[in-house]
């Protein structure tokens, strides 16, 4: 019986162990490469997650506006989450906290340790990476984080290729971090009803979204201050259920 449950548990939780191997993978791949890779070989990969992210992030959006019961709430959702975000300046702080770590570790002369604290911020900080592995717990659906994945994967290869095969570091803390949303997800999935997760596949299907048009250089659409978004849906539900 033991074995069997395990068995289910990384059946259930396979998303995020291909998340985790990927970037073992890409890390040790990275490595042997050395050299780094090519400007052009980055660009035409990035190019295609980015397109690829833009087809998943509006297929979610699109094939979830029929179950919506407030079909404005995204709009709600988005503006609201928006100001929060941009009065937060999570982009910002994100991106300065990262600045701040690349030159403190340049300054200690420990590179591994600069790459380390950025690839972890940057694998761990997205609507992929905390959206996915809660739709992976409630629904079964692993896309996003097979996607998240691939994205990772062409991450670590660049990081690894820099600071070495000690990238692989970070992948035991991807999988803490998205195995923490996978589990909050799956021992309150009876709270979370098929109305709820509509609303926040039609809101994370278009961070996604953004996060596509980012990767091709189209439009910077700061997705980290947008993902306070994330959250109306929930409060809004909450708010309803004590209502009624």
């Amino acid at each position: 019986m033991y074995l069997y449950t395990q068995i289910c548990i990384f059946c259930e939780m396979i998303g995020t162990i291909v998340n985790a191997t990927t970037i073992v993978l890409g890390s040790i791949i990275g490595s042997l490469l050395h050299r780094g890779v090519k400007e052009k070989y980055k660009e035409v990969l990035y190019t295609g997650l980015g397109l690829a992210s833009l087809a998943i992030g509006l297929n979610a959006t699109i094939s979830h506006f029929p179950q919506s019961q407030y079909p404005v709430l995204f709009i709600i959702s988005l503006a609201i989450g928006g100001v929060i975000g941009t009065a937060l300046d999570i982009d910002g702080r994100f991106k300065r906290l990262v600045d701040k770590l690349q030159r403190e570790k340049k300054k200690d002369g420990n590179r591994l340790a600069e790459g380390l604290s950025t690839a972890i911020l940057l694998y761990c900080i997205g609507p992929l990476s905390m959206l996915g592995p809660v739709i992976s717990a409630l629904k079964g659906d692993h896309t996003f984080l097979f996607t998240n994945a691939t994205l990772d994967f062409v991450s670590s290869m660049v990081f690894a290729s820099t600071y070495g095969i000690g990238m692989v570091l970070a992948a035991p803390v991807l999988f803490c971090w998205q195995g923490m949303f996978w589990l909050v997800a799956h021992i309150s999935s009876t709270a979370i009803s098929d109305a709820l997760m509509a609303e926040l596949l039609i809101v994370g299907g278009l961070l996604i979204t953004g996060s596509g048009l980012s990767l091709l250089n189209l439009k910077d659409c700061k997705t980290l201050n947008l993902l306070p978004a994330l959250l109306v849906p929930v409060v809004w539900f909450l708010i309803r259920s004590i209502i009624v």
